[in-house]
């Protein structure tokens, strides 16, 4: 399937160092600089959080895809991802994420099924093949 779509969001600045993402049919988000920064903003999602997020929200969004088309039966999942952000070459970047889904199938002998998945899940995700961040997937999967 062939397809092109744009995704439009703006950026706001309303004060000091925070400001806000919005897109006409969504929340607004508030962001602001992130630690360890000068300036940073509290109890505010940063981009790098965001960034953060996309992967971990591309995994769960494409797993979930893949286990519909599967018929794959789960009762659970759960994913702690972090990213680590570090100055390489001069420059800062998020250099790696790393993603720990836990996922609980409803019968055992799908656990290896399910491991199956979450690796397909990780390779096709849009977002990570978006970026160069390295992505290391360290899934547990249960029954």
């Amino acid at each position: 399937m062939d397809m092109v779509h744009y995704y439009e969001i703006k950026a706001k600045w309303k004060q000091g160092k925070e400001g806000e993402f919005t897109e006409p049919t969504l929340p607004v988000i508030h962001t602001g600089t992130a630690p360890p920064f000068p300036g940073a903003v509290a109890n505010v999602w940063a981009p790098e959080h965001l960034f953060v997020a996309a992967i971990n929200g591309c995994l769960m969004t494409t797993f979930f895809a893949i286990a519909e088309n599967s018929r794959l039966a789960f009762d659970f999942y759960e994913c702690r991802a972090r990213g680590k952000l570090e100055k390489m070459d001069g420059r800062y970047m998020i250099s790696e994420v790393v993603l720990q889904p836990l996922i609980r199938v409803t019968f055992e002998k799908d656990i290896d099924r399910a491991e199956r998945i979450i690796q397909k899940s990780e390779n096709i995700c849009l977002i990570s093949n978006s970026v160069k961040t390295k992505i290391i997937l360290e899934p547990e999967v249960v029954s």
